[in-house]
Parts: C-alpha cells; sequence; structure tokens
C-alpha cells in the first residue's frame, strides 16, 4: 500500500487544480487561490512522502508534472482568463475583447515547458533555473485577489495584464538561476538568503495581506537575481 500513497498525493494536487480552474471559471477569485494554496501543500507533501517512504517512481515524477500544470498552470491561466474578459479595454482594443483573454493560456503552456525542462535538468538539485511554477500560480493568484478592482478601475491596465503574463512566460523558462528553501544544515553561513527571505515574508504578509503573496514572489525572483550575482 506504502507505494501508492505519495501518488494519491499527488492525485489530491491534480484534484485541486481541477477545483481551482472551475471556481476561476466562474470569477470566484478566492477559492481559486485557496485550492490553489492546497494543491501547493498537496505537492510538496508527495515528494517528501515518497522520500521518507523510499518509493519514489518514474510514474510519480511524470503524474506530479501532470497535476503541477493543472493546478500551477491551468489554474492560474483560467484565473487571468477570467480577468482579462470583465476589465476595461482602451478603445483600439475593444474589438478584440472576445479575443484577448485567451492569451493567458499561453502561460499554461510555458508552464508544462518549465516542467518538463525541470524534469530533464540534472542542474536543479538544491535550486532552479527559471521561475518555479508555484511561485508563478500564486503570485498570479494573490495578485488578482487583493487587486481585482484596481485592475478593473482603468484601462490602461488591460496592457499591463498581457505585458506581465507575457514577463511570466518568460521567467518560466529562463537560465536565471534562483533559490530554492532547501537547506544541507540549518547553520547561518550558506543559508544568509534563505533566512533573510524567511524573515522578511512574516512583516509584508503583515502589511500587504493576501497581495503579500505577490509582492513576496517579485522579492524573491529579485533576490535570486542579487544573490547569483553575489
Amino acid at each position: 500500500m506504502k507505494k501508492h500513497i505519495p501518488n494519491a498525493i499527488t492525485c489530491c494536487n491534480l484534484i485541486s487544480g481541477c477545483i481551482a480552474t472551475t471556481f476561476a471559471f466562474m470569477g470566484d477569485m478566492r477559492m481559486a487561490l485557496l485550492w490553489i494554496v492546497m494543491g501547493a501543500v498537496f505537492d510538496f507533501f508527495d515528494g517528501m512522502s515518497a522520500r521518507l517512504l523510499g518509493v519514489s517512481s518514474p510514474i510519480g515524477k511524470e503524474l506530479d508534472s501532470l497535476a503541477d500544470d493543472v493546478t500551477f498552470g491551468v489554474a492560474p491561466s483560467m484565473m487571468v482568463f477570467s480577468e482579462l474578459a470583465v476589465m476595461n479595454y482602451p478603445a483600439v482594443l475593444e474589438p478584440y475583447r472576445d479575443y484577448l483573454p485567451f492569451l493567458a493560456f499561453i502561460m499554461a503552456a510555458f508552464s508544462a515547458l518549465r516542467l518538463a525542462k525541470f524534469n530533464l535538468d540534472e542542474r536543479q538539485t538544491m535550486g532552479f533555473i527559471g521561475l518555479p511554477t508555484p511561485a508563478n500560480a500564486l503570485a498570479w493568484g494573490a495578485l488578482l485577489v487583493g487587486s481585482h478592482q484596481l485592475l478593473e478601475s482603468e484601462s490602461y491596465f488591460l496592457p499591463i495584464v498581457l505585458a506581465g503574463v507575457a514577463l511570466s512566460c518568460w521567467l518560466l523558462v529562463c537560465e536565471l538561476p534562483m533559490f530554492a528553501l532547501k537547506f544541507k544544515h540549518w547553520g547561518w553561513h550558506g543559508n544568509e538568503v534563505r533566512y533573510a527571505f524567511m524573515m522578511s515574508c512574516i512583516p509584508i504578509l503583515f502589511i500587504f495581506g493576501v497581495s503579500g503573496i505577490f509582492v513576496i514572489i517579485l522579492w524573491y525572483i529579485f533576490l535570486s537575481f542579487l544573490y547569483t550575482r553575489l
């Protein structure tokens, strides 16, 4: 039985992504973000359980990537799609209102590409090359939950969101090294950036609330950029 436990947890991640996508389609951003967070929790524990039980398998790796693309690729893309469908459009783009929201799903495709690269890239054992898909999904989810009224208030936010989709696609597959919260030891030396990042997350969440998750992801990208150049 124990060999099926990690895959069962991975399937819970997949189901969470399906539920998040459904809520996003209905325009319920808070519930969509909640289920993306649930998927992230399951995603954390499936790998941990596989290592603890010593039952890692090729099928589990493939299933994990499939689940991650649904939860962290399709679900946030659907959130962006739903937001683009109700935003104010500049007059020049108004004739394309029925088509532009579908550009959001390019992010799901790049999430799949990022996951495929991760499975084959042996450089990413203690860090990441490119933005992890859960971080991208949580950033979009937090932004749309915390700032949807602002985004819908002025037409100039539409090209900003579209540019954000393009930037996310690039970050997912770029060659920028990013640190992971993986510890070989618990000492300060060698873990400075990890401890600094974790300690800064608490005041950011306290100040910005749900939108703080978006700020934290931006801070993570900036810290990674600095860390790789020190």
